[in-house]
């Protein structure tokens, strides 16, 4: 194959791939967002802001005192409202990206691992919305610039 013929090739895939993602992948980032964001609301943050004995121990055992455990739901409440918005999905994703970062922090150091695997599991699902997210991100940060 001669390298204009290669060049071609390579060319003619570039505008599927520019394209972005297909309808079903946003259909399916979208279902994936609710569930995410249901998760977070309800089975994550509920929890610590209602100060349920669940929560309440394991923030114990933290040592930060009820004030952490009460930031922390209120971060998840805000990034679980956040995914379902268009715009803010993608930093949502991110943002949440990194309370899971701590998230498995503190299962390895704090908990010995017992539930390290959980928050790496919703890291991954948070990196898809991310990344299928990108352009609302790119629109968010473009809006910031033109008005700040």
């Amino acid at each position: 194959m001669s390298a204009t013929a290669s060049s071609a090739s390579s060319t003619a895939a570039v505008p599927t791939l520019a394209a972005g993602p297909t309808r079903r992948t946003h259909l399916v980032v979208r279902a994936l967002q609710i569930v995410l964001a249901l998760f977070f609301a309800v089975a994550s943050a509920a929890p610590k802001l209602v100060a349920h004995s669940s929560a309440t121990e394991g923030f114990d055992a933290i040592g930060y005192g009820d004030w952490y455990m009460y930031l922390v739901g209120g971060l998840e409440l805000a990034g679980a409202i956040a995914l379902v918005i268009p715009l803010l999905s993608g930093v949502a994703a991110m943002a949440l990206m990194g309370l899971m970062i701590g998230a498995f922090a503190t299962q390895l150091t704090v908990f010995d691992g017992q539930n390290a695997l959980t928050p790496v599991i919703f890291f991954a699902l948070l990196t898809v919305v991310a990344v299928v997210r990108r352009h609302h991100t790119s629109q968010l940060v473009a809006l910031v610039r033109n008005h700040g």
